[in-house]
C-alpha cells in the first residue's frame, strides 16, 4: 500500500470533550503536508482519543506497529499534556519509550513517532496564539469554543508556514514544533 498516506493522531480526553481533535486537524490541514493524500476531506486524518495519559502511553506501541504495518508513508503523532510532574517534553517522552520498549517497540520504530506535548493543556497554547503571550507555569483558561480553537490552530500553522519567529514560541510549543520539523526534513530525504 505505498500509496496509502495518513496521520494518525493519539491524543489525551473523551470523545466530544476533548479540543484535540479541532486543533490537530484545523493545524495539519493548514499544514497540507506534501506526503499526506491529495484528497479534500478528513480522511487524511485520523484521531484518537485515548482518555488519559496512562492509557495513551499503553495504546501507542500498538498503534505505532499498525501504522507501520501499513505501509506508505502513514505518520503517527502523539498527542499529550506535560503535567506537573514531568519537568518536560523529553522526560515525558522516556515515559512512552519505557513502555515501547518493553512492549517490543526498537529505537528506530519509536524515532518515528512525532511527539506534540504542550505544557498542562492546549489551552496555553490558545492563550499564546490569541494573546501573543502564555505563563506555561499556569494552566491557561478552558477553550469549549471550537471555532476559537481552529482559529488558533490555523494560526499556528500559517506562522509554521511562513517561518514566523516573533513572538518567541513556549518552551513546549518549541519543542513540538522541533519535531514536526523533523519529521518534514526525513519525509523530504526520503
Amino acid at each position: 500500500m505505498a500509496n496509502r498516506t495518513q496521520i494518525v493522531c493519539l491524543h489525551e480526553g473523551e470523545k466530544g470533550r476533548s479540543i484535540d481533535p479541532v486543533f490537530i486537524n484545523s493545524l495539519i490541514k493548514t499544514l497540507k503536508p506534501s506526503w499526506i493524500r491529495p484528497f479534500k476531506g478528513s480522511n487524511l486524518i485520523r484521531t484518537l482519543d485515548c482518555g488519559g495519559r496512562k492509557n495513551l502511553i499503553e495504546r501507542t506501541p500498538t498503534e505505532l506497529k499498525s501504522c507501520l504495518a501499513q505501509g506508505g508513508k502513514t505518520t503517527l503523532m502523539v498527542w499529550a499534556d506535560i503535567d506537573d510532574d514531568m519537568e518536560d517534553g523529553d522526560a515525558l517522552k522516556k515515559e512512552f519509550w519505557k513502555t515501547a520498549h518493553a512492549k517490543g517497540t526498537t529505537q528506530q520504530q519509536f524515532d518515528q513517532i512525532v511527539f506534540v506535548f504542550a505544557k498542562d493543556r492546549l489551552e496555553n497554547w490558545i492563550q499564546y496564539l490569541m494573546t501573543g503571550q502564555t505563563d506555561e507555569s499556569v494552566e491557561g483558561p478552558r477553550v469549549k469554543q471550537g471555532r476559537l480553537v481552529r482559529d488558533a490552530a490555523r494560526q499556528l500553522g500559517q506562522r509554521c508556514l511562513g517561518n514566523q519567529t516573533a513572538p518567541p514560541l513556549p518552551p513546549s510549543l518549541e519543542w513540538s514544533c522541533r519535531n514536526w520539523r523533523q519529521l518534514v526534513q526525513r519525509t523530504q530525504n526520503n
